[in-house]
């Protein structure tokens, strides 16, 4: 662990930004790593993203809705979320659209060509800087993420995510680029050779991610890039799967299109085509007990015994999908044979007998009929549920957490059974028996004693994990903390931060 002087520890840091020469560079695991660095180091970090796009969301205490990554990055720095770290989220429904969130609220679903055209991005821009100023009042340093790459020219004048958040923070900024995807030294030159003087300034080094192997071998490469750039390369990080950090990006969905395997609790998530939300069963996979993959082949997911259904952004949708594809088949092949099937907000919806959509909240799909396991129906609302909740599940005395976040109104029909009873006396789910379940609750299974009753009848011979949810991640933060300490320049990183920012 790097000293800090009691001198310098009394400084107030500039901000720290990580962008990328693309998509999936990996700043996102990257920026939690340092904030958990400063949080050891006894400063107060917290994360920043001015504009996500994802269908992992959140729901903060005050019931707004946010980015998972900067949750993850809060809780690496040991704060509590807030919307003002992500205040707009772009959730997609379909290829060319997508829901805005705004300062944790839904505004309305925009095209894409709509929302990157319009004016309202210089409204956007100002609601963006306002947040950060907010938050940079409360915390140092802010530890901000760009999006994408830096050099679109096409995009640049309307970004309101990368350099000019930059330079509006006064931020030290790295380039991350991915050394395993081939090509590192024509998209960092290239990167920043398209940059103009002005965001050419903010820029202070570069971070090479994901190298496998020695990385002493990389030091020629390292001494190439600096020559070419003019900036250091601050780290060189290893390419690791021995840190589990949940990851928002659903290409990170790639790496888990495994099968079923002998020995373990065999777990099928339905891979759904506006699937959102999966980072609901990152504590299930962590479970040594369980082998979770995700699946669209009907054979593959009726050898699980545990068939989950997950949350949509287009449940209709994606109800037909999968009567089209075979997978609604394959479900209720496996529920009649006696397998345990859940569903989860949107999965909980396709688990009825009926969606209806009257008002086009989600597409075009007025009513389609669901699976009819489960004797509900759903209605889609205008209005959207966003709220975090404590509730017993199925009566048992352990206090469990999670999340709404949901746009559906559903009527159970006959007498009800409910999953989940919330503190205040609402009533959430429905339970048809032990092994076939529904409920709208997201975060449901990082409830310890909600997966042991899921893997109950399948895990009676296996061993339970000997450490919680809450220590695993801890334990992960700090791993990876260390990880990022041993390969970066974190003198120089400091003294980045030291400096005062250079006025474009």
């Amino acid at each position: 662990m790097n000293e800090i002087s009691a001198e310098n520890k009394d400084r107030k840091l500039r901000p720290i930004m990580f962008v990328g020469t693309g998509s999936d560079v990996g700043k996102s695991v990257i920026a939690a790593g340092f904030c958990r660095i400063f949080k050891q180091d006894g400063f107060s970090p917290a994360p920043f993203k001015a504009q996500n796009m994802s269908l992992n969301s959140y729901v903060t205490a005050e019931g707004l809705e946010m980015g998972r990554a900067q949750v993850v990055q809060a809780e690496a720095s040991g704060i509590p979320c807030e919307s003002d770290m992500n205040p707009v989220l772009l959730k997609p429904t379909s290829d060319q659209s997508s829901q805005v969130i705004l300062n944790g609220k839904p505004v309305g679903n925009q095209s894409a060509h709509a929302y990157f055209m319009a004016n309202d991005r210089h409204e956007l821009f100002a609601a963006v800087k306002a947040a950060f100023d907010r938050l940079s009042q409360k915390y140092h340093p802010i530890v901000l993420e760009g999006a994408g790459s830096i050099s679109e020219l096409n995009l640049k004048h309307r970004d309101i995510t990368n350099l000019r958040m930059a330079a509006h923070a006064g931020a030290a900024t790295f380039l991350v680029a991915d050394i395993d995807k081939g090509g590192v030294f024509g998209s960092v030159y290239g990167t920043i050779a398209l940059l103009s003087e002005e965001e050419r300034s903010l820029m202070q080094g570069i971070i090479i991610n994901k190298f496998r192997g020695d990385s002493r071998l990389f030091e020629d490469g390292k001494r190439m890039l600096e020559e070419l750039t003019g900036l250091p390369v601050v780290g060189v990080l290893p390419y690791f799967r021995d840190i589990h950090i949940e990851e928002e990006d659903s290409v990170s969905l790639e790496k888990k299109f495994r099968q079923a395997a002998t020995g373990k609790v065999n777990v099928a998530v339905i891979l759904l085509p506006r699937l959102s939300n999966f980072t609901d069963f990152d504590r299930l996979e962590s479970d040594e007990r369980v082998n979770l993959f995700y699946s669209q082949d009907p054979a593959e997911i009726e050898k699980a015994d545990i068939i989950i259904i997950p949350g949509s952004k287009n449940t209709a949708e994606d109800m037909l999908a999968i009567k089209n594809n075979g997978i609604a088949s394959a479900i209720l092949r496996s529920h009649k044979s006696g397998k345990t099937v859940v569903g989860i907000c949107g999965g909980y919806q396709m688990l009825g007998a009926e969606i209806s959509d009257p008002h086009g909240v989600e597409g075009s799909i007025a009513s389609i009929t669901g699976l009819g396991i489960l004797p509900l129906t759903t209605e889609l609302q205008t209005r959207k549920t966003t709220t975090q909740c404590s509730f017993s599940f199925l009566n048992n005395p352990a206090k469990s957490t999670g999340y709404e976040i949901h746009m559906g109104t559903t009527k159970i029909h006959g007498q009800p059974s409910p999953v989940a009873i919330f503190e205040d006396g609402r009533q959430d789910g429905f339970l048809l028996n032990e092994k076939t379940w529904g409920c709208y609750i997201h975060g449901m299974l990082d409830n310890d004693h909600v997966i042991d009753y899921l893997l109950k009848p399948y895990a009676a011979s296996l061993e339970k994990p000997r450490i919680s949810i809450h220590d695993f991640k801890k334990e992960q933060y700090d791993k990876l903390a260390n990880m990022i300490r041993e390969h970066v320049d974190m003198n120089l990183i400091y003294n980045s931060l030291y400096k005062e920012p250079r006025l474009c």
